[in-house]
């Protein structure tokens, strides 16, 4: 494959990473041999987001690569590890754009084959997988986390079954895509909006690429350095999930209805509380109870459901405006149900049940479009340029 004047390289090479150092000068000649066998022309694009001498590293490393290397240090972690690989992305320059591990977990030698498989099956993603035949997943470090990667890629597949559907390993980190395939989701109404370290999840459900490939690889030991797999990150991705979930208006709808109905919870156990012997009247009890649910429901829907809709209003605003919502839900629903007995004749469960969710869609509607409306997207600056003293080599290989 030789590449297009306009275009000086075949592929982009990025590569996330946090406290690597160790790895660095080993990748970088491995991508390069390569590379430079199956007679490509590459970048190797390093966000980086470390806190020892990675930096440090990579520049001493890119004197000798034969590959240019450009090296982009974020001050601020946006987004994890699939954060820094969208900056990337927004650095690269290739037509295919290859996302790739800097601990050697993923083989080197594979990143061409991956480029291969998608020009011959003329697929947009071409993912590395450990599940396909030929794959395996032997360099995970024990039972526990072969359980948890079980478990993710179970779960991922059945919560995106028409997106992620002939793809086995959702999961990777490894894998190739077409540029054409990330700049329509980039260009599209949520954009891209990664959390965490499973970018591959937001990109093949965003970018939603017209056919995937897969290539199968052996999950291989850690060269240097400790796993980024910790329970904060697992934590992370489970609110990339809901956040991915969600995106259709019609799941928001199915979510705000089940964290409304486990409000139910709170507000019970406080009235339990509160209208006991010697307690509050029932009304006043019921009222303060339902300030519980709603604090509950605003805690869930604020900090899973529209967590990336936040930042117009602040954080007191958002809970008294979700608080008066709720309240006006009581207020309203009494009044309707009576309107649609006396006008409908409907008795009263009926009518109760239809002013329920009359009001339901309506503080929905409020809540999903004027509370948390969706502001622009913001897009990924613009490249950082490398300081003056790192000399970085030029596409030649000088």
């Amino acid at each position: 494959m030789t590449g297009d004047p306009a275009q000086p390289f075949d592929l982009s090479v990025v590569v996330p990473t946090f406290n690597e150092a160790g790895n660095i000068r080993e990748l970088l000649r491995r991508i390069g041999a390569a590379v430079t066998t199956a007679g490509l022309t590459a970048e190797v694009i390093f966000a980086d987001d470390s806190t020892d001498h990675t930096c440090q590293v990579v520049e001493d490393a890119a004197r000798s690569s034969p590959l240019p290397v450009v090296l982009h240090h974020r001050a601020v972690a946006t987004g994890g590890l699939g954060g820094a690989v969208v900056e990337g992305i927004a650095r690269s320059t290739a037509p295919w754009i290859v996302v790739i591990d800097a601990d050697l977990q993923h083989p080197p030698e594979l990143v061409p084959e991956l480029v291969a498989r998608g020009a011959s099956a003329g697929a947009e993603l071409v993912v590395a997988s450990r599940y396909v035949a030929g794959g395996s997943r032997a360099g995970l470090a024990d039972g526990y986390r072969v359980l948890v990667s079980g478990a993710s890629t179970a779960l991922t597949k059945s919560l995106f079954p028409q997106a992620l559907r002939g793809l086995t390993d959702p999961m990777s980190g490894f894998f190739a895509i077409r540029r054409e395939a990330v700049d329509r989701a980039a260009t599209g109404e949520a954009g891209l909006q990664p959390l965490g370290y499973k970018i591959l999840l937001e990109l093949a459900v965003r970018c939603r690429p017209r056919r995937i490939a897969e290539v199968p690889y052996a999950f291989g030991e850690r060269h240097a350095g400790e796993s980024k797999s910790t329970v904060r990150e697992g934590l992370r991705f489970l609110r990339h999930l809901v956040t991915l979930r969600t995106a259709d208006p019609r799941a928001r709808a199915a979510v705000f209805g089940l964290i409304g109905l486990s409000g139910f919870v709170p507000n019970l156990a406080l009235l339990w509380l509160l209208d006991g012997p010697g307690g509050l009247h029932y009304a006043p009890a019921e009222i303060i109870a339902n300030q519980a649910g709603l604090l509950w429901n605003f805690v869930l829907v604020d900090s899973l459901l529209y967590r990336l809709r936040r930042s117009h209003r602040r954080r007191s605003v958002r809970l008294l405006t979700f608080a008066a919502v709720g309240n006006a839900d009581l207020v309203a629903r009494l009044p309707l149900a009576a309107l649609i007995i006396a006008w409908g004749g409907l008795a009263p469960v009926p009518a109760t049940a239809i002013s329920m969710a009359v009001v339901f869609a309506g503080r929905f509607l409020l809540v999903d479009r004027w509370l948390y409306r969706r502001t622009r997207t913001r897009r990924a600056p613009a490249p950082v340029p490398v300081p003056a003293e790192t000399p970085l080599p030029d596409p030649a290989g000088g």
